[in-house]
């Protein structure tokens, strides 16, 4: 069944209305003079670094120890992107460099 341009165009904007909700919502709970909760604040701290070491996991889930070809593009450019986060301390640097390595690494270097 084919989908007619207003329901496209209504999906579109419910995703909006939701994105933009989303975005303002902590806003409007803790903007102005409010004191943020201690538990958020806390949380702040502790997501990053368990959200990076989840997509890590994530991303090396799928390592084949059986050639070099399967898994040395993955550490090279794991490496590449711990030493270029000790080093400069960019998080968007050292993940765009570390992908570019990787597919480097797999189109051209591990074909």
């Amino acid at each position: 069944m084919p989908i007619s341009i207003g329901h496209s165009l209504a999906i579109i904007a419910v995703t909006a209305l939701c994105t933009v909700f989303l975005r303002a919502f902590p806003f409007l709970v803790f903007g102005g003079k409010k004191e943020v909760p201690k538990t958020v604040r806390d949380l702040g701290a502790v997501l990053p670094p368990s959200i990076m070491a989840v997509l890590v996991v994530y991303c090396l889930r799928d390592m084949n120890f059986n050639s070099l070809g399967n898994f040395l593009p993955s550490v090279i450019s794991c490496l590449v992107v711990v030493g270029l986060h000790v080093w400069k301390k960019n998080i968007l640097l050292s993940i765009g460099l570390g992908t570019v390595c990787y597919m480097v690494l797999v189109q051209a270097v591990f074909v």
